[in-house]
């Protein structure tokens, strides 16, 4: 309950999306973003936005109106998880999940 709270109050998810979307628009052509998660909210977050930056359209309608153009591709499809192995040494990475995308444009 604590940690929701917290969440909450410091505005982190928000904070979240607001910093993957800066860190991206700062990357260079073939600068490479890597994100580590490590709770089910912010991981969503990860993979919504880099899917949505892989994307040449993101709007609703039949006829684009947006204008986006995609600026990423993914250079995990999938994310990284932690073997057994590092489970084992480290408890803590248990709920970790890591993705990575590459600036195209």
């Amino acid at each position: 309950m604590f940690q929701a709270i917290r969440i909450e109050v410091n505005k982190e998810l928000e904070n979240l999306e607001t910093s993957l979307k800066d860190a991206i628009q700062l990357l260079d052509k073939n600068g490479k973003i890597f994100v580590i998660s490590f709770h089910s909210l912010e991981d969503r977050i990860v993979k919504q936005l880099f899917k949505l930056e892989t994307k040449d359209c993101i709007c609703r309608d039949m006829i684009c109106s947006c204008g986006h153009t995609k600026c990423i591709k993914l250079i995990t499809k999938k994310p990284i998880i932690p073997t057994d192995k590092e489970i084992k040494d480290n408890p803590r990475s248990r709920s970790a999940k890591a993705r990575c995308a590459e600036k195209i444009i």
